[in-house]
């Protein structure tokens, strides 16, 4: 190995470089039973992004005009507070969030395919801590989504 290769084995990071060893790791959502592609298929981290992007405009837009009636201190304090009713209501009975909706995501259940509305408040808390969102498995899928045994899928 050159020192060209070794190099790039570092900057692609530890999964390519062992792929390029010869480890099969199948595709992302394969340990799930999900398809590789389409809908169905594990949602990526760009769709997932993009949707928690627009839902948290969403609440600091009804924080910002409705709640605190403009910018204060507090007002940061009640878009989480909203972000998480928010999520609680919608993931919990319709799988999806209006960001999530927008960008063609949707939370299952990984056993039973629908989710139920404890599973759905116990992912919604642990996503308003942020620390768990932060710790990924090799499929993607976030630590809150593992504990609260879902899964954001493709519409």
């Amino acid at each position: 190995m050159d020192n060209r290769q070794a190099l790039g084995s570092w900057l692609s990071g530890p999964r390519a470089a062992m792929e390029d060893a010869g480890a099969d790791f199948g595709y992302r959502g394969e340990q799930l039973g999900l398809p590789e592609h389409g809908p169905g298929s594990l949602a990526r981290p760009g769709r997932r992004l993009g949707a928690l992007a627009v839902d948290w405009g969403l609440c600091l837009l009804i924080a910002y005009s409705l709640i605190t009636d403009g910018y204060t201190p507090s007002t940061s304090n009640w878009t989480l507070l909203v972000f998480l009713v928010t999520s609680l209501l919608t993931v919990g009975t319709v799988g999806f969030t209006p960001g999530k909706r927008l960008f063609g995501v949707r939370v299952v259940s990984a056993d039973t395919g629908t989710v139920s509305p404890l599973r759905s408040a116990l992912r919604s808390v642990l996503l308003c801590l942020a620390i768990p969102a932060l710790i990924w498995d090799r499929d993607g899928r976030g630590l809150h989504d593992r504990l609260a045994r879902t899964v954001e899928v493709r519409i």
